[in-house]
This record gives structure tokens, C-alpha cells and sequence, in this order.
């Protein structure tokens, strides 16, 4: 089928014959290579961006949801950071205020200490955020914290302290960054994946080789600008300029666990436990009607593209879900569990804790000209490619262009008050054209599976308009399923696949790969006790 969409992938690939110098390459589609790639093309640049797998495969879609300015990072003496990224969380949810909303959080006080240390911290939280507060911080009485958290353990509770941060769908804005980018003339391939640095006679970067896994097609491309922002992989892109540096990332693993919504009752609000056992915060938000908890905090030797949950993670997440919770889930209610690598840019030797490493940004131009952005956090994201593009024009003495990103919307903004129907909401003005595709073939308007309300028009979107290649691109960053219930995701993986095999044209036995893979990748998402007890692969698509 040929789609001639300009989000399509074959256009964005055609389009790479257009051009035989770009201003910017960026290497990474996560939130940081997107916003860059966002950044650089409304200034005006020539702007091509570069995703190995899919657009935020990584850390990008494995985050705790929040959109925040960071409460422990303020206990920490962070005020530069939460400055800073209070005023970016309010930028998100003017220009993509379809993924992103408010969201209340309560943090229950079993001490007369605690409920005023907590206020008297969020306070402080509200009156940093200024004219960019989204609510104040208030206390709440043992009857009304227990009220509105529905589950909450009320023995020795003192009462609650409710503040406001926002909440959004992480994968789903990292899909609209890169449509943006494309609509400011960028050229955006996932699936593609970069092979060498190139350098001219005086050493210094001025291109890349890639692959484009697809085809196995191999192309090099020539650049002003390269941008390295593959996050926890900055220092393999680092090694391609030179074998011999200073490693500038820490891994540190986070792990979060699925569960039903109604463990928090039917609140609203989310609960944030701010010193768990380990000095760690732990939290529950409410999430695409499931309930989110974590995250840990643990640091690793490995980088891995699907990094797995270690059992003490899940172990460490439940039990403390267990010292809050009246009704405290156990691994056979556990939906879902997924990790992230987050990329601290450290600070000192090894012996710092990841919980103490800076969670700013951290930006290094190498002598080769190659320029490396890494750590920071999602809602940070745009000051991030602000920062990179500024120092980019300043290093690689680019024509100025001033920053205009502050004000644009994202695709699929939605401003108005009258929302598309609540399961297509985060699609934003996109949701009407997904109604209208339902409308258009009855087939389309049929269920992936019975038990889920996404249907058949939504996969053709992805694959249409979203650049959405695998199953797991579909089940995982374009409706989240797989981060929701790995059990589900993995019964609507054929339907999903033989979608996929009509709209590119693909034959059975790839079709019949994608099942496989898929189900295999999805195993890493259940607990150690519910893999391998359920199996799909004998399920023939309708």
C-alpha cells in the first residue's frame, strides 16, 4: 500500500535525497533528540534526525508519567532545577495540553513532624512556581486524606498534605514531537541506525553512516551541526570520535509495577510516599485507568536497550505498597512491570549514589566538534534542546535563530474545553480523523480484542500517520498496552501483526515473526511467575 503522508516513513525517507548538507543530525529519537529536532526546524535549520529502533524506545517511555518539577530534588537543595523545571512544566501543558494535564497528589502524615515539614516544603514548592502554579499546596485532615486515597492505612495517621504536578503520556508526546518536527520541515527516520561518525581532513565530525534497517540500505550523510543524543548510549556514539574518553554517563535503573486502578480506590488523586525504607520516593498515579507505582533507584553496570526488572525491584515496590495500603497488591495482581535506564550525567567518583547525581542536563562539545547532550529529565525536555541548539550555534558559528519553541504548539494540541472521546483523548485533533477512519470501513471500527477498547483504526493510524514499523512499536509506544497488561498486549499481537503485514505489504512469515518477537519481548513484562503460563502464537488472525 503506498502511503504518500508526509509522516509516512517512505516520504521521510525520499526525503533524504533533497538535501546535501544538513545543518543538524541529531542521533537519538527520545525526548531530547526529539525536542532538539523540534528546535532546530523551526529556526529554520535543514534538520535530520536519526532513531535506531523507534522514537522513544528507551527511558523516553519507561518514565514514572510525571510532568514535575521535582519535590525531592527541592529537598535535596536542587532550587536551580526546580526553578527551572516548574516553569517547563507549565510550557507543556500550554502547548500539548492533549497528553499532559494536572494532577493532585497527597502525601499521608503519620506524625505531627511530618505534616508540617511537608507543607511548609510544598509551600516553598508553590511560591518557586509563581505565576506558573497549577495549585496550592493545602493540608488535609486523617478523615479526609483517608477519604480521598480510598485504600490508605489510617492507624496513626495525622492527616495528609495535598500539592498539584502534572501527569502525561510520555511515548504519545515523544510520537508528536516527531511529527511537529516533520511539520517544521525536519526529516525524522526511525528504524535507522547510525554506524560511523564522519570527520573531515581536520578531524572534526562532519557527518554520519546509518543504516536503515528496513532495506539494509546504507547511506552517509553530510552535516554542519551532529548532535549526540542517544542517552544512556552517549558514550558508544562518543567512542565513534574517539575511542579514548571519560565515561560521561551512570546508569541507574528505575522499575515501576502495573496494577488496577482500584488499589487507590476510585481517587483521583495519586499518592506520593516521599522516604520509603531506602530514603528513596516512592509513588501511585493513576494512569490510563491502571495504577502506576515506583520507581526505584538502582544502580547498574550494564546498558541495555530492553533493560529487565530485577525481582528485588518488584519486591521493594510491593512491600512498601504494603505499608500504605489497607489493600496492598501482591505479583498476582501485577499487570505490568517495566525498567528504564535513566542517563546521569555524574559528578564525582564512583562512590556517589545515583540518588545524589545531578538530574540537570549536562552538555559537552568534544574537540572533534561532535556535541553531547545528556542527563536531565522529561519535563525539562525543551530548555534541554534550547540549550543544545543555542550552544551548537555558538560552537559551529551557525547563523543566530532565535529560540520558538516557548510558544509552539505540539501536534495534535487540543486548546478547546470539548474533548474526543476519553479513549482517544490523548490524539488530541488527531481524534476526529481516527473516528473518521472508523467510520469509513466497519472493519476498521472493530475491537483489537474484546477486552479492550482500542480498535483496528487505531493500528492503521500508527502505521499511517505515527511511523509505527513492529508490533511492538504499536502495543508499546503507540497505545501503551504493553506498559498496561503484558498479557493483553500479547493476545492482541496477531491482529496487530496482520494489520501491519496488509498496510506494508508484508508477507506471512514476517507476520508470523513479529508474533514471535513480540511475545518473547513481552515475557520481560510479567513477573517471574506469571511468564511462560500463556502463550498466543497459535492464535491465527480473523
Amino acid at each position: 500500500m503506498i502511503n504518500s503522508s508526509k509522516f509516512s516513513r517512505d516520504t521521510q525517507t525520499n526525503r533524504l535525497a533533497e538535501t546535501s548538507e544538513w545543518d543538524f543530525i541529531i542521533i537519538g529519537g527520545g525526548a531530547t533528540g526529539l525536542g532538539v529536532a523540534v528546535d532546530a526546524a523551526s529556526r529554520g535549520f535543514k534538520t535530520l534526525l536519526l532513531e535506531k529502533t523507534d522514537f522513544a524506545k528507551g527511558t523516553s517511555s519507561r518514565s514514572t508519567k510525571l510532568v514535575h518539577g521535582g519535590v525531592r530534588y527541592l529537598a535535596q537543595g536542587d532550587i536551580k532545577l526546580v526553578y527551572g523545571a516548574l516553569r517547563e512544566r507549565w510550557r507543556i501543558f500550554q502547548n500539548a495540553p492533549h497528553v499532559s494535564r494536572t494532577q493532585s497528589f497527597i502525601i499521608p502524615c503519620y506524625s505531627f513532624f511530618e505534616k508540617w515539614k511537608y507543607l511548609i516544603g510544598l509551600k516553598l514548592y508553590d511560591w518557586l512556581a509563581g505565576k506558573y502554579s497549577i495549585g496550592r499546596s493545602v493540608f488535609l485532615s486523617k478523615k479526609q486524606a483517608a477519604k480521598h486515597l480510598g485504600n490508605l492505612k489510617t492507624p496513626n495517621l495525622h492527616g495528609g498534605v495535598r500539592y498539584y504536578d502534572g501527569q502525561f503520556d510520555d511515548a504519545r508526546l515523544a510520537v508528536n514531537l516527531a511529527q511537529t518536527a516533520i511539520e517544521q520541515q525536519a526529516c525524522v527516520l526511525n528504524h535507522a541506525s547510525v554506524t560511523a561518525v564522519l570527520k573531515n581532513a581536520n578531524g572534526q565530525v562532519d557527518g554520519v553512516a546509518f543504516v536503515d534497517l528496513e532495506t539494509d540500505r546504507a547511506y552517509q550523510v553530510s552535516g554542519k551541526a551532529i548532535i549526540n543524543a542517544t542517552g544512556i548510549f552517549v558514550d558508544d556514539i562518543l567512542s565513534m570520535a574517539s575511542p579514548k574518553h571519560p565515561q560521561m554517563v551512570r546508569p541507574s535503573q528505575g522499575t515501576h509495577v502495573v496494577v488496577d486502578r482500584s488499589f487507590l480506590a476510585e481517587a483521583q488523586d495519586a499518592l506520593m510516599i516521599p522516604k520509603t525504607s531506602d530514603g528513596r520516593v516512592l509513588f501511585g498515579v493513576p494512569w490510563h485507568n491502571y495504577l502506576v507505582l515506583g520507581t526505584t533507584d538502582t544502580a547498574i553496570e550494564e546498558k541495555s536497550e530492553e533493560p529487565i526488572p530485577l525481582e528485588e525491584e518488584i519486591d521493594f515496590i510491593l512491600s512498601t505498597a504494603a505499608d500504605y495500603l489497607e489493600n496492598a497488591p501482591t505479583r498476582a495482581d501485577v499487570r505490568s512491570t517495566f525498567s528504564g535506564l535513566r542517563p546521569l550525567a555524574a559528578t564525582s567518583g564512583n562512590s556517589q549514589k545515583t540518588k545524589e547525581i545531578s538530574r540537570d542536563h549536562k552538555l559537552i562539545v568534544h574537540e572533534s566538534k561532535l556535541i553531547t547532550i545528556t542527563g536531565g529529565k522529561w519535563t525539562t525536555y525543551r530548555k534541554m534542546a534550547e540549550d543544545t541548539v543555542n550552544k551548537s550555534i555558538q560552537a559551529l558559528n551557525l547563523p543566530w535563530a532565535d529560540c520558538k519553541t516557548v510558544s509552539l504548539p505540539i501536534h495534535g494540541s487540543e486548546t478547546s474545553k470539548s474533548s474526543p472521546e476519553e479513549r482517544l483523548a490523548t490524539y488530541g485533533t488527531d481524534a476526529a480523523q481516527v473516528i473518521a477512519l472508523e467510520q469509513s470501513n466497519p472493519d476498521f471500527a472493530a475491537r483489537i480484542i474484546p477486552e479492550l477498547p482500542h480498535t483496528i483504526a487505531q493500528v492503521v493510524w500508527a502505521i499511517r500517520e505515527e511511523m509505527a514499523r513492529t508490533v511492538e512499536d504499536v502495543l508499546a509506544r503507540r497505545l501503551r498496552l504493553l506498559f498496561l497488561d503484558a498479557k493483553l498486549a500479547m493476545a492482541a499481537a496477531p491482529t496487530v501483526a496482520h494489520v501491519l503485514a496488509t498496510e506494508l505489504n508484508r508477507d506471512s512469515d514476517w507476520e508470523a515473526e513479529q508474533v514471535r518477537s513480540f511475545e518473547a519481548l513481552a515475557q520481560g513484562y510479567l513477573t517471574s511467575d506469571a511468564q511462560n503460563q500463556t502463550s498466543f502464537l497459535d492464535v491465527s488472525p480473523s
